[in-house]
């Protein structure tokens, strides 16, 4: 089955608008901003959605209001509202494993210790893609892991990620066009160019 949902990852609200954790907002609005879709607030899915065309089908974007660690219950109300399977869905969220600026795609496994996906697992079950951005390592490993996800990026990352971004978006559309396999192996044997830092 071909993605028909596209979900971005995060926790509503200003306060946590920067955070590492909201990557998979952030990604999510510029998706709907290349593609001129406009949010709206949609409580029966009790997330933000934006319908959008690509390739001449049309998609839908959520961004799950319910805080992270509900993310299930808001996509599985969406997918059973449309009556898709898990593999009709495409989920974008941050990666500890992965440095900053790197991105990977992958299709099944358990949830990695993101809470997120932990509840989309429960509510939705195995099989969605995931498409999964670097935030890089905790910086201390006894630091507390909702604290260091929760933290804001430094202003080096920052400017890493704005300038990844536009790649982000090629790769989402590599998803998009191509067989989750194919575009598995593109993605996943590119490199991210290493970070710049300021003198």
């Amino acid at each position: 089955m071909s993605i028909a949902v596209i979900a971005g990852l995060g926790n509503p609200g200003a306060k946590y608008r920067d955070t590492r954790h909201n990557i998979g907002f952030k990604l999510a609005d510029k998706l709907a901003a290349k593609y001129g879709g406009t949010w709206k607030q949609e409580a029966r899915f009790e997330a933000d959605v934006a319908v959008i065309t690509h390739a001449g089908r049309k998609l839908m974007l959520l961004k799950p209001q319910t805080f992270m660690n509900a993310s299930g219950r808001s996509l599985g109300a969406a997918l059973r509202y449309r009556k898709l399977r898990p593999d009709a869905l495409m989920v974008i969220y941050d990666d500890l494993t992965l440095d900053v600026g790197r991105s990977k795609l992958s299709v099944s496994g358990g949830a990695g210790g993101h809470n997120g996906v932990a509840s989309i697992l429960s509510e939705v079950g195995n099989g969605f893609a995931r498409f999964r951005v670097g935030i890089g390592a905790k910086p201390d490993k006894s630091m507390d892991l909702a604290e260091y996800v929760l933290s804001k990026f430094s202003k080096d990352e920052a400017t890493h990620l704005e300038e990844r971004s536009p790649f982000f978006i090629e790769q989402i559309d590599l998803i998009l066009n191509e067989a989750i396999e194919s575009a598995m192996n593109t993605i996943n044997q590119r490199k991210a160019p290493p970070q710049s830092t300021s003198a």
